[in-house]
């Protein structure tokens, strides 16, 4: 048996098949907030990036300083003089290559230090016998209160 259906029926089904203005509206919505949530997502992911590539940087300074350190065992108490202060190293020019002294090794090794990690950044170098402490400090957006990420290394010579 088959049911006739009025032409209301009809009528109400053929109206009812597209999508309204809201519905249109709230998805616009939730799309603008997906993208919004990304964008912040991609610019924490830069900034931690940066973060990771300094102290990859400041590992690396810090473990140069210390292998010359072990090349030259005779001399190694006078890198202590490779310590310094935020904004004490100016006119890195260009870097010397070959056989040098150990004064112009720690000015190049100071130099490289506040390219890679900022002019704003820090080092002290102690040597105690035969153990050295090498710590680096730097400026970095995440620090409120201006002290910055350290990374200290100590190793015996």
């Amino acid at each position: 048996m088959r049911i006739q259906r009025s032409g209301r029926a009809r009528s109400r089904r053929a109206t009812a098949t597209g999508f309204s203005l809201i519905e249109v509206l709230i998805a616009i919505l939730v799309i603008a907030f997906g993208l919004l949530g990304f964008a912040l997502m991609q610019t924490m992911s830069l900034r931690f990036s940066q973060a990771a590539n300094q102290r990859t940087q400041a590992t690396n300074l810090a473990y140069d300083l210390m292998d010359q350190m072990r090349a030259n065992r005779i001399v190694a108490a006078q890198f202590q003089a490779a310590s310094f202060s935020s904004g004490s190293v100016t006119g890195c020019g260009a870097r010397p290559v070959g056989v040098m002294a150990v004064a112009t090794s720690i000015r190049r090794w100071q130099c490289q230090v506040v390219t890679a990690l900022g002019p704003e950044s820090r080092a002290v170098v102690t040597v105690n016998g035969g153990l050295v402490n090498v710590r680096l400090n730097w400026n970095e957006e995440r620090w409120n209160d201006g002290s910055g990420p350290d990374f200290e290394v100590e190793s015996r010579l």
